[in-house]
Parts: C-alpha cells; structure tokens; sequence
C-alpha cells in the first residue's frame, strides 16, 4: 500500500514519462502538441486519461455544469459515433449523465481496461500501449468532428 504522497508522487511520474514519450508525436495537423493535456478547444469538452490502481480509461469527456446543455453537447457527438468508432478500430461506451466519485455529473464516451496498475511500473508498457493509439486516434477524429461543434462555444 502507498502512501497519499508516494501514489501522487507514481501518478506524476508515470505522466512525465507519458508525456516525454510522446512529445515527438505530432498532431493531425503536424505540429507538437501536449497530449496528456490535450485541448479540445471547446469550453467543456475534454479529452481526459485516467490511470489508477486498478484500471485506466481514456474518455471525451463532457462537463458542462447545465444538464441541458450537457445533453447538447452529447448529441451533437451522436451523429458521430460510426466515424468515432471507425478511426478508433473499435466500440466506445456512451454514457449520459454519469455521476462521479465526487458527485459531478458529466457525460462521456470512452474506453477502458482493466487489471493494470499505475503503481506497478512493469504495467506502464501496458498503459502506454493503451494510451497512445486513442489520444492520436482521438486528435485525428477532432480533427474534422471540432468544426461541427462552432456554433456551441
């Protein structure tokens, strides 16, 4: 068992690694991007990666605080979820109105695997394997999808 301090200090360094790992990685478009903080450029909208101790997701996201507007912004992702699915090379769950841990109600679609730790570094290959094609797949599928969601920001 770790220690609050030691599992932070684990997060962060597996998200440094993350992260240096993949800085010679450019974007759709070509340019350097920092993936663990990927920007959507759309206020609410995020694409998140999550690792802990027992599982990691990688999700888009949606975290308007007016449930309504959360909706929206959900369906305006529905037309498409072929095309997100098609570049992803698989099926993403799609959840409205998912309540978190902390009580926050968000919308999100994402994929997960479980039975890999964070706190285990010989699983890090692991996340990273499971990391890295999404958030590229993701930054392609933003590529052309971002313009239908204009008129929302």
């Amino acid at each position: 068992m770790f220690s609050r301090e030691e599992a932070s200090r684990l997060k962060e360094e597996f998200w440094t690694a993350f992260g240096k790992y993949m800085s010679p990685v450019p974007s759709a478009e070509g340019v350097k991007i920092n993936w663990v903080n990927y920007h959507t450029r759309l206020k609410d909208v995020y694409f998140r990666m999550n690792t802990d101790k027992r599982s990691a997701m990688i999700a888009i996201s949606i975290e308007h605080r007016d449930l309504l507007m959360q909706e929206l912004f959900y369906e305006q992702f529905l037309p498409f979820k072929n095309i997100l699915h098609e570049i992803m090379g698989e099926m993403w769950i799609w959840q409205l109105h998912h309540e978190t841990d902390d009580g926050k109600v968000i919308s999100r679609i994402y994929k997960q695997i479980v039975g890999v730790s964070v706190f285990n570094k010989e699983q890090w290959p692991d996340l990273i394997s499971f990391f890295k094609p999404r958030i590229i797949a993701l930054d392609l599928f933003w590529e052309d999808a971002k313009y239908a969601f204009e008129e929302l920001k």
